[in-house]
């Protein structure tokens, strides 16, 4: 008679499943990255972006050249730095609502769909989620900064040196100016981006983020010293403040923004914007 082999109280045990792995911060950097890329109206609006800044640049110096030729042949172009040719504030102006408008929609387009339920299911860390958009929507946008402020200062120049206008790279001044410009973009865009994830509606986060960065500087005088100092907090007065040669100007009853303040306007927006979004997304509900 044959006796029965007794089976392993381990094998009676049925196998538990295997517990996911936490999703790594360099997963979620390539899932927000192909989010963003997805965006058919993203690359689009990039693109059109670029060519209206670029573009407002060479028109700008045309027409300083249109002015210069009026002026005689006496007349001389100026032997300094013009920001306003290289960087005009209409040109600028458009980037960074484009910038402000498209990090806000970064977020919002989640919400709107009902993704954002499938994120947060697959990766409950919101805050990671928040902090790895804000490095993609930074890393886009810094490229793009790059790109339309480097393209600006060259055309510009390029159409001065026509009438010996131009200035080289090198020149001082110039540097500070092509870094400012460029990160302008990356700032807009990180401040529109909290603004998306605090509001959490399209239309209402885009007009938000245009009113903070564009209209609100404009309710504070330069000329009152508490006014001032609410003007100068702000990102596009850190930006003029920054791409200028100057300081104020002798007489002048108005005070102006100093470069390290306008630096320091620059890290403070963007990393308020965040750290508040990403606190908000951890304490409430989807």
């Amino acid at each position: 008679m044959t006796t029965p082999v007794p089976t392993p109280a381990a094998t009676l045990v049925p196998t538990l499943a295997t517990a996911p792995a936490a999703a790594r911060f360099g997963d979620l950097l390539a899932a927000e990255w192909i989010k963003i890329r997805s965006l058919r109206s993203t690359p689009w609006t990039i693109a059109v972006t670029i060519l209206f800044v670029i573009g407002s640049a060479a028109v700008s110096a045309l027409a300083y050249n249109e002015n210069l030729a009026d002026a005689g042949p006496g007349a001389q172009g100026p032997n300094g730095f013009l920001p306003f040719d290289a960087f005009p504030p209409a040109g600028y102006t458009a980037l960074m609502l484009v910038a402000g408008s498209i990090g806000a929609v970064a977020v919002v387009s989640e919400y709107s769909s009902g993704l954002i339920r499938a994120t947060t299911v697959a990766v409950p860390a919101r805050g990671s989620v928040v902090l790895a958009k804000a490095v993609v929507v930074a890393a886009l946008w810094t490229v793009v900064g790059a790109v339309i402020s480097i393209g600006s200062f060259f055309v510009s120049q390029a159409v001065l040196d026509a009438t010996n206008s131009g200035v080289p790279i090198g020149y001082p001044g110039v540097f500070r100016a092509l870094v400012a410009s460029a990160l302008l973009a990356p700032v807009c865009a990180l401040t529109g981006l909290g603004l998306g994830v605090l509001i959490r509606h399209s239309a209402t986060s885009m007009v938000t983020s245009a009113f903070t960065l564009l209209m609100l500087p404009t309710l504070f005088s330069p000329s009152r010293r508490w006014s001032a100092d609410l003007n100068h907090a702000m990102v596009s007065t850190a930006w003029r403040r920054l791409v200028q040669n100057w300081g104020a100007m002798p007489g002048s009853h108005t005070f102006t923004a100093t470069v390290p303040g306008s630096w320091t306007v620059y890290v403070l927006w963007p990393l308020v914007a965040v750290a508040l979004a990403v606190v908000v997304v951890r304490r409430r509900d989807v």
